[in-house]
């Protein structure tokens, strides 16, 4: 190849060299351009897309790979770049100065001496470069590169004074924040451009300034290199950056590249520095009178060297392939390059016994590739070489099993955290990006790297997210721009998930309804999102009450004595002339609906709670018939207990003494039931009726939600159970097992009769607790011998007999001990007395009573 062949287009920023390289590789049937960015060639990528179609166009970077078979245009990171590009009609590299960069210059150079296009080759760089290209390739063509627009210095501002459409630079990331915030209270919010973002995050970032959703941008100077903005001024708020050596003022040249950025295309721009950016006591950066002059006029002291590192190494041993990368370089206007974090990882690691078994020349190559991994976390040496170290191990042994390199990629699939957070998992993704895009390093390679590709995509989203909620204030913008301080004009808007909101922006929410002003809102917007919210929620409120009337009012409970929804309180409940008629009490946040929506809604709000409390229905017909002078004074007193007991109540508390035997069916038509040991409206131990006592603050008891038939002991004795022994024991089921053992005792031949524990355990409870159940019935038990030793069979069954007491029970859930012989019972069959229990009787120790029992032998006819 004739390096008349050769083009080099020099020039300041803003003078089109890259769209003059992408029209010339179209014009070609083939080509390639190197870029010293991922983003950068990511846009050219899409531009290129455009014109030639997504088969013809591939993108090649260290962690991201879209190469279709028939393509036949490349967009490359340097890096990636192939040297063998002669087969390619076109090749071009942009930004070549980089090559006087310490840490990737020998990149550029290795690029600049030896990608060669078949037809053309073009070299993008700064002016600066000239003399180096004349001197290393004395037969390129030289084209320079006029300045679009003029740059001019506008000296020192206030950042509250700096105009729109300004980008603020600063050299680390402290104050890239601090200016950021700034600008939020200031201006509305800033985009925040830096070094450490991930090129979606990054592009994100970009486009919230192109779009003029803000009007001010922060960055580090990764601005200064392949982002077209539309920026009218550059502030700088430092002129001083650590190198990674040592911290020292921009060269002429750097501050030219990133003051370039002002004024694109045919529009002027200007550049200047940050007042009070300094810091207290600290004066503010200033450009000198030479600086100011080198930057207007684009003059500046050319480059002397590019550094150079042998691109081809032999791989015979480590030894050699580190000698040969430390090789000074054999051509003047070179100099070797500085140890880059590769060589330095690959020094590291030749000193450990990893590299003893590092043997023969694809297990080097294969060793300096690893050695290679950028060192996107920014840990430095020490902690790159630990992470090369690990990876290695993997790599000498073949491949990274897919399922080790799926659990490292699902470890980093956390959206959660802050931008410091989300930072380091993209740094840490893009890592294992750059894993999994390497030919033979990962199995499942290409199902893998999509993977990685797509929790980055999932990270840049969530960061992109976290900096424009850190530093954008939407609402400030627009409350400040488009409407002023006239709270009336703003156009409220209430959404269906209860935002309030002006132009999309969140003023506030409406939960219930309760208006709350956004609790991001400054101390200066506040007072006027308040006045805004209050002044058009009367209209909102009527609409968001008849919406809900008119879904039935879906999603509202009853909780606690009150009505709720959506977590506010709609209306307390407060006790009525009965217990099933609870009366509403309005919360004053309803006062602000107008009063004929306001009427309408509470009339809409009483129709839904009589229809919730349809379950009471057992309830609010005992409590109609006790208000019936026909019913009897004595039915009336128990009607009323039971309304009182909500259902039930136990015998001894019953006044059964009073009531004449002849009320007794007219009151088991009303649903009571007359049990040996509680008096109770069994539909009022349904689930139903007792949830909806214990919503509306009716009873206070503790509640089992599912009213199970039996419970474990614990705690205080629920609504509608009687303690057994260690367990509670649903009322209507106790009173079931009782009358089924007074069955078993009517049919028995004599005073003794033996029980199966059968029904009993059957609904859950326990033998010993059933027994402690019968003794609160008045049941006594006589234990059986047991068997002697040499006698088998079945063990004789205990033996009951029912002697209640007729003094006042000592406590629930006892059972008694075996009683005498001649021991009395109740009413025997055919109701013939039986005789009195003796004196000498052993006491019981379960609650039973005269009352409790006096009317037993009726029931039981």
């Amino acid at each position: 190849m004739s390096e008349n062949a050769i083009k080099a287009v020099l020039g300041p920023t803003n003078t089109g060299k890259t769209h003059l390289a992408i029209e010339r590789m179209c014009g070609h049937s083939s080509g390639a351009i190197g870029f010293p960015l991922r983003l950068l060639a990511r846009e050219v990528y899409d531009r290129v897309v455009a014109i030639k179609g997504e088969r013809q166009v591939a993108l090649i970077t260290g962690e991201e790979r879209i190469e279709p078979p028939d393509a036949r245009y490349f967009l490359c990171t340097a890096e990636a770049m192939p040297r063998d590009a002669g087969k390619l009609a076109f090749v071009a590299l942009d930004e070549a100065q980089i090559g006087a960069d310490p840490e990737r210059g020998h990149i550029f150079t290795d690029r600049l001496l030896h990608a060669r296009g078949r037809e053309e080759t073009m070299l993008l760089g700064s002016a600066t470069l000239e003399p180096l290209v004349r001197q290393i390739l004395p037969r390129a063509e030289i084209i320079g590169r006029p300045r679009f627009s003029t740059l001019t210095h506008a000296g020192t501002r206030k950042l509250s004074r700096l105009p729109p459409r300004s980008a603020v630079v600063a050299f680390s990331t402290e104050q890239v924040y601090a200016m950021a915030e700034m600008l939020r209270r200031f201006r509305g919010g800033a985009a925040v451009v830096m070094g450490g973002l991930s090129p979606e995050t990054r592009n994100k970032q970009v486009e919230l300034f192109q779009s003029g959703e803000v009007d001010y941008i922060v960055a580090t100077d990764a601005i200064g290199m392949g982002l077209n903005l539309d920026v009218t001024h550059v502030a700088f708020a430092a002129l001083e950056k650590f190198d990674g050596r040592r911290k020292r003022r921009l060269y002429p040249a750097e501050m030219a590249q990133i003051a370039g950025r002002a004024g694109r295309h045919q529009k002027d721009g200007s550049f200047g520095t940050l007042a009070g950016a300094g810091g207290l006591g600290q004066a503010s950066p200033e450009f000198t009178e030479d600086e100011i002059y080198a930057i207007e006029e684009h003059r500046f002291a050319p480059l002397t060297k590019l550094f150079w590192r042998e691109a081809e190494p032999r791989f015979d041993s480590v030894e050699r392939l580190i000698d040969d990368l430390c090789a000074p370089p054999g051509e003047e206007g070179l100099a070797a390059a500085p140890e880059a974090i590769d060589l330095a990882v690959l020094r590291r690691l030749a000193e450990t016994p990893l590299a003893r078994n590092v043997r023969g020349a694809a297990m080097v190559r294969r060793f300096w590739e690893a050695c290679s991994l950028p060192d996107f976390r920014q840990q430095g040496v020490e902690m790159h070489a630990r992470f090369v170290t690990r990876l290695w191990q993997d790599l000498q042994e073949g491949h990274i099993g897919a399922d080790f390199a799926a659990a490292r990629i699902a470890e980093l699939d956390n959206m959660q955290g802050g931008i410091d957070m989300l930072q380091g998992r993209i740094a840490a993704i893009r890592t294992w990006a750059y894993i999994c895009q390497r030919p033979d390093w990962v199995l499942a390679r290409d199902e893998m790297a999509a993977r990685a590709r797509a929790v980055e995509a999932k990270l840049s989203d969530a960061l992109h997210a976290r900096l424009t909620e850190r530093f954008v204030n939407r609402r400030t913008a627009i409350l400040m721009k488009a409407l002023g301080q006239d709270a009336s004009m703003l156009p409220v808007n209430l959404g269906d998930d209860g935002t309030v909101s002006v132009e999309d922006e969140v003023i506030g929410t409406v939960q219930g309804f309760h208006f709350t002003v956004d609790h991001q809102a400054n101390h200066a917007d506040r007072k006027m999102l308040l006045s805004a919210g209050e002044k058009a929620l009367p209209g909102l409120l009527a609409k968001r009450a008849k919406a809900l009337a008119e879904s039935s009012f879906e999603a509202v409970t009853l909780e606690q004595g009150a009505i709720h929804w959506e977590g506010r309180v709609l209306a307390k409940l407060e006790a009525g002339r009965e217990v099933t008629e609870p009366r509403i009490v309005p919360e004053r946040e309803l006062g602000l609906i107008p009063d004929a929506e306001r009427a309408e809604f509470l009339a809409a709000l009483e129709d839904w709670l009589a229809k919730q409390l349809e379950p009471l229905a057992p309830l609010r017909k005992l409590a109609e018939a006790a208000r019936d002078p026909a019913a009897g004074s004595q039915a009336r007193a128990l009607l009323l207990t039971l309304v009182d007991g909500l259902g039930f109540v136990s015998r001894e508390k019953a006044g059964l003494e009073h009531l004449p035997k002849e009320m007794r069916p007219f009151l088991r038509k009303l649903g009571v039931n007359f049990g040996a040991l509680d008096i109770f409206a069994r539909d009022m131990l349904k689930p139903a009726p007792r949830q909806l006592l214990h919503a509306i603050g009716a009873d206070q008891r503790p509640l089992e939600t599912a009213m199970r038939a039996v419970l474990p002991g614990e705690g205080k004795l629920p609504s509608g159970y009687r303690p057994a022994g260690g367990q509670f024991v649903r009322i209507d089921i106790a009173e079931k097992l009782l009358r089924a053992v007074h069955e078993v005792r009517a049919k028995a031949s004599g005073r003794h009769f033996a029980i199966s524990p059968a029904l009993a355990v059957s609904t859950g409870l326990t033998e010993e607790n059933y027994q402690r159940l019968l003794g609160a019935a008045g049941f006594r038990v006589q234990r059986a011998r047991p068997l002697d030793e040499a006698m088998f069979g079945p063990p004789t069954p205990d033996r009951w007999e029912w002697r209640p007491s007729r003094r006042k029970a000592e406590r629930v859930g006892g059972v008694g001990r075996p009683g005498r012989a001649g021991a009395g019972k109740g009413p025997g069959k055919g109701g013939k007395p039986q005789r009195k229990p003796e004196a000498a009787a052993r006491p019981t120790t379960g609650p039973a009573t005269g009352k409790a029992f006096a009317g037993l032998a009726d029931l039981l006819k």
